[in-house]
């Protein structure tokens, strides 16, 4: 009965975090992943509550059994390479930085983004002779690409439009560091990737597969109260770039 008992809590908990996510409007709709975890914990409530393990064929729960050590570990290693990069400080004196982009809404750029900005922001007025590359298109509940919302934030601080160059046209993680890279010399410029900390190692390793040969990430902060959905999200970004060869 125990077993039972934290499967429903686990399954609450899913729900709960399920609707805090709706709640923000992120622009995804990611926090259907958290809805079908509910689901999944209430079947393995029931599963557990009958006792019906017992009566699957022995081979059938051999498989259950590897593919779950197989997507634990999986996930485990995937994870520690994300946390590997969450403090990256980047090099001083880069030739340029690159701003992922993330959500801009109505009254300017999403919680997210604007830890980005300012993270760029902070590093473009200690490094003055870097250029900064705002990069992310528009999405369909966006009032504007996310490159001018970007570049106006910037522009508002203080930052000299010159310094600015505008990648406008990006629709995810991997083209912003494609089309990007136009504005680069790959061989010889040094560049830093800008994006949350959750985010960094598969920006940096993305760039690194396009060609920049010289690459580090900035970490900036993240939501602590969203953190747990982001590295999650990270974990499924980071598989889907594998399996189309993005990151190797």
């Amino acid at each position: 009965m125990k077993k039972e008992i934290i499967c429903g809590v686990c399954s609450l908990l899913c729900f709960a975090y399920c609707l805090l996510i709706y709640s923000i409007k992120s622009g995804t709709r990611f926090y259907l992943v958290w809805g079908f975890g509910g689901v999944c914990f209430l079947g393995l409530a029931f599963f557990l509550h009958f006792d019906l393990w017992l009566r699957l064929p022995s081979f059938m729960r051999r498989i259950i059994v590897i593919g779950l050590i197989f997507g634990i570990l999986t996930f485990v290693i995937v994870e520690g390479c994300i946390i590997s990069q969450c403090r990256a400080k980047g090099e001083a004196g880069l030739d340029y930085i690159i701003v992922l982009g993330a959500q801009v809404k109505e009254n300017g750029p999403s919680a997210a983004l604007k830890f980005r900005l300012d993270t760029a922001y902070d590093y473009l007025t200690e490094n003055e002779g870097t250029m900064c590359i705002v990069s992310g298109g528009q999405g369909p509940n966006e009032p504007c690409t996310e490159a001018e919302g970007m570049a106006a934030y910037l522009i508002g601080r203080g930052i000299d439009p010159a310094r600015i160059l505008l990648e406008d046209k990006s629709t995810d993680t991997s083209e912003n560091i494609a089309f990007s890279s136009v504005y680069l010399d790959m061989e010889n410029d040094t560049v830093g990737i800008v994006t949350n900390n959750f985010h960094v190692f598969r920006g940096v390793h993305l760039a690194k597969h396009y060609g920049i040969r010289h690459v580090c990430g900035i970490a900036a902060p993240s939501d602590i109260f969203f953190q747990v959905n982001n590295m999650v999200r990270e974990f499924f970004g980071i598989i889907k770039d594998l399996i189309f060869g993005n990151l190797v």
